[in-house]
């Protein structure tokens, strides 16, 4: 694929978000057959498990954990009328992590038997006892029951990698033809799917299996006028979900639709890749005679799939806790939140900003039974009627802020690489209140209904930022009057979730999600959801990114 075809499927900006390249994650590009073959065996893989806890724990241990994973990757590309790339990969191996002499040791390995298996055991310990030299403090764990033998399956209905390849492809080419038939000069589609067997067993007694399947449907249209050269663009409405191939044959219950006269309809638990195509290529066209936005302060209504981005960025990342104590400045920054910011009590937002952190949502990214150290995950609290009242922690690091409770949030982006604390999926609570997204607006005298994602910028420590989107509707006295193109907003997170002033109920609650949230040296890969319902900001200030400065 050429650099400037990859460029325009994507749409999305350098920061902390990426899309996957492929083969993913040092799997190797197998036969797709190969993808339906069984490998993973829970009897097997415990008599594995253990021939690693024991050596461990002869080597000196006194903690470990064994991870081994299969790694499954398909990857679909299309451009118009002509299928660019397929990619199917597997990756299959074990990881052990252990603590000796109070500090942490990791090991991997791609001999999965007995012998070496113990021999990675043996050398992480080995690790350890050697970074044990330089250890300022020990590690403390919060404490974590066994769970014995479980096992937790994501919810799906079909399981994409049996779906055939030539099936995948119609459907993202029909796409395509949707896309053309509606005005679109160009137009380039994906497809990508992911399933992670994976089995984790530690010497506190657990021994989990799980299989977890994420898919992504995505596709980028161009509108030119030949005449004046201009062009715009329009990037698919889906959001990425934790859902099998079932997630491509759409309900018209999953249908929300936006406000009256924007022509934007929003998706929950199934997508239609065809309507979005062509509702895209006509608004690619719209965007080509759109009034440019005046800039000024503005009422903004942004639909959940832009608004998941925000939250992202300006929520997610700045709660994670390892941001928090300085552990990611070097690579993804620090975090204003700090814990003497917490300890002040400011408001993070209104009394109207309630947002929870989970890992439990059927249908998102972050959903697992259990965490990549053996943690039952769950749903806790991190705004409180604007309050910021917790953060995001794993079990090494619960003590630093007084608990003893990880919160179920490590994860690992394969067996090779060693675990560490990743975002939760972190979502908007909607309004307890009936609300509709009309109702929502027609108050607004002056005001911007956003969706979708665009360009975007945050400073270090997520406090400083600038947002784009998709497609932009002006309102005026509480309708949408027509498209907006040009339009970016700049706030400061506290200023920004102060302005929040009302979301519409559960019924327009969805996700907006990202296959890629890249973080850590070295960098790793994860994927994350966001919920939120049609929310509106009061008073924020609105640029216009076509008009130069000076």
């Amino acid at each position: 694929m050429k650099r400037r075809d990859f460029v325009g499927l994507t749409g999305l900006a350098a920061g902390a978000l990426f899309l996957p390249s492929f083969p993913s994650f040092g799997g190797m590009p197998v036969d797709p057959s190969r993808l339906l073959e069984p490998v993973m065996d829970a009897a097997v893989n415990k008599r594995l498990a253990d021939a690693a806890l024991n050596a461990a724990k002869s080597a000196g241990a006194s903690y470990a954990d064994v991870r081994i994973g299969r790694y499954l990757n398909q990857s679909i590309f299309t451009r118009e009328k002509q299928v660019q790339n397929i990619v199917s990969s597997e990756s299959f191996g074990v990881g052990v992590r252990v603590i000796a002499n109070g500090t942490w040791g990791f090991a991997a390995t791609n001999t999965v038997t007995e012998a070496g298996i113990a021999k990675a055991a043996q050398l992480a310990v080995q690790i350890a006892k050697a970074n044990s030299k330089v250890q300022k403090e020990p590690v403390k764990l919060a404490p974590q029951k066994g769970y014995g033998e479980v096992s937790w399956k994501a919810p799906i209905q079909q399981n994409a990698f049996e779906v055939p390849i030539a099936q995948k492809v119609d459907v993202l080419l029909a796409a395509n033809a949707k896309a053309l038939e509606n005005g679109a000069n160009f137009v380039n589609s994906a497809l990508f799917q992911v399933n992670e067997q994976k089995y984790f067993a530690s010497t506190d007694g657990s021994y989990i299996d799980q299989d977890i399947h994420r898919i992504w449907p995505t596709f980028g249209v161009t509108a030119i006028d030949r005449t004046s050269g201009k062009f715009r663009t329009r990037q698919a409405l889906s959001a990425p979900m934790g859902l099998g191939y079932e997630y491509l044959t759409p309900k018209a219950a999953d249908k929300v639709m936006g406000p009256a006269g924007s022509d934007v309809v929003g998706y929950k638990n199934s997508y239609d890749i065809l309507e979005d195509a062509a509702r895209a290529a006509k608004q690619a066209k719209e965007k080509l005679t759109a009034k440019s936005v005046t800039p000024g302060k503005y009422d903004l209504v942004l639909d959940p799939h832009h608004l998941g981005l925000t939250i992202h960025e300006s929520v997610g990342h700045p709660l994670e806790l390892d941001r928090v104590l300085g552990y990611e400045a070097n690579f993804a920054g620090t975090s204003f939140a700090t814990l003497e910011w917490k300890k002040q009590g400011k408001p993070y937002g209104s009394k109207a900003v309630n947002i929870v952190a989970d890992k439990l949502q059927p249908g998102s990214l972050g959903a697992v039974g259990y965490d990549d150290e053996g943690v039952k995950t769950k749903q806790w609290a991190l705004i409180k009627d604007g309050i910021l009242v917790d953060y995001e922690k794993i079990r090494d690091q619960a003590h630093i802020v007084g608990q003893n409770e990880s919160d179920g949030c490590c994860y690992a982006q394969s067996w090779q690489d060693v675990q560490f604390q990743r975002m939760p999926n972190v979502s908007l609570q909607p309004s307890k209140t009936k609300m509709s997204v009309d109702e929502l607006i027609k108050d607004v005298d002056k005001g911007i209904y956003i969706a979708g994602n665009g360009s975007f910028s945050i400073d270090q420590q997520r406090y400083n930022f600038q947002f784009g989107g998709q497609v932009f509707y002006a309102i005026e006295k509480g309708k949408i009057t027509g498209m907006l193109e040009d339009v970016a907003y700049q706030a400061n997170t506290q200023e920004f979730w102060n302005s929040c002033a009302a979301t519409c109920d559960e019924s327009d609650y969805r996700f907006a999600g990202f296959f890629n949230d890249g973080k850590g040296q070295p960098s790793q890969s994860s994927a994350v959801s966001h919920g939120s319902a049609t929310t509106r900001f009061n008073g924020v200030n609105v640029i216009n990114t076509a008009r130069k400065v000076g």
